[in-house]
This record gives structure tokens, sequence and C-alpha cells, in this order.
């Protein structure tokens, strides 16, 4: 892969997402940058998909939001004919085959999602080259290494969501004080047996000085 590939993808962003037993924790920075320039300070990287599924966004506006538009429209089918919530692994198998297909005009993204369904929470980290990857914790973006020191640090197998919620905004903003292409806020959804739901800013300062 070449590095300005790779530029493209690392570039000007961090998510984090944390998966613990009642429930899923998605968390992004809210810069989108260009170089040195920073083109947006209030960019919404967390997408909800479904009641009971979202994703994070890291790497070209355009293509992330075709990935999140194909998603919604297949969450929708699916609900309608099944009459039951799309399975989260589904989403994930879909966005793969996606990235696949483009493959000789790839998508330049890297999209984390979470969820929670009848088997419970799951979380998945898909790469441009439609690699499918179940995880417990992940970090995306240029200020992945950063946000990874403290999530390999803090992370353990039980966690409560509540403190999930804590270590994923402790690790994104520990990425926007070193990372130039990380900043200006943090958005939060937490996703559980009651669905998806984002953080308001009384929230979020209720658990950290931002």
């Amino acid at each position: 892969m070449s590095t300005n590939v790779e530029e493209k993808i690392l570039h000007g962003t961090t998510t984090v997402a944390i998966k613990v037993n009642d429930g899923v924790i998605l968390c992004a920075d809210m810069r989108a940058s260009a170089g040195y320039f920073i083109a947006n300070n209030n960019t919404m990287k967390i997408q909800k998909i479904e009641r009971h599924v979202g994703l994070t966004l890291a790497g070209g506006v355009a293509d992330a939001q075709n990935i999140v538009d194909v998603l919604r429209y297949h969450s929708n089918i699916h609900r309608i004919q099944k009459n039951e919530p799309i399975p989260v692994s589904s989403l994930a198998r879909l966005t793969s085959l996606m990235f696949h297909q483009n493959r000789g005009y790839p998508f330049i993204a890297d999209i984390l999602v979470g969820g929670y369904d009848e088997t419970g929470p799951a979380l998945f980290n898909i790469d441009m080259f439609g690699s499918v990857e179940k995880k417990n914790y992940v970090t995306t973006g240029s200020g992945s290494p950063v946000a990874y020191g403290l999530l390999e640090d803090e992370y353990h197998e039980d966690l409560s969501l509540e403190e999930a919620k804590t270590v994923a905004l402790r690790a994104v903003k520990a990425a926007i004080t070193r990372n130039i292409g990380t900043g200006d806020g943090i958005n939060v959804a937490i996703i559980d047996k009651d669905g998806f739901r984002l953080l308001t800013d009384e929230q979020k300062k209720a658990v950290i000085k931002l």
C-alpha cells in the first residue's frame, strides 16, 4: 500500500470503540482536517445505522457516507421483510463485501461497526481491503497510536459500560492532546439493550473534563 493511501486513511481523526458485557461504546473526535488546514470543527464521525447499531468513520467523507447510506438501506429492508433487526455481524459482512467489490477503486475509509442484538454486544473493525476483525476494543485514525497506549493499559474484560465510557473518552482526549489531526471536541454513543443513543454535552462533562 502506498504512503499516500496510508496517509488518507490515517490522517486527521481518532475513533475508539470498546465492547463490554452490557454493550458497546463508540467515541470519536470532531475535527475534519486537510493537511494542516482544519476544514470542519464539528464533524459527526459516529453514525446511527439502526436503533441497535452504529459505526465510526475514519477516512474519506464521501466514501464513508456512501457506506452509511447502503447499510441503512439494507437494515431497513431486513427489518421490514423479517420483522426483526438485522444482526450486527451481517452488517459487518456487508461492509466487508462493499470494500472487497470496490478494491479496484478502493473506498478510503476504516469502519468500526458496533451494536447490540439478540446475541448480545458485538464490535467489528473493517479496513479498506474488506478484512473483518471481531474486537473487544479498537481505535482507528492518526491519533490511534496514542489512544492504543491508554486502551491497552486500562481495558479489562470486567469493565462496566460506565467505566468503558470513561476509558474511551480519556483515550480520545489523549489523542487530541498529542495529535494535530484530532480535536475540536468528542462525541460518544452508547449501544446496549435500550438501543443507540448519543451522550449530551452535559453527560460527557459529567464523565471527564473536556
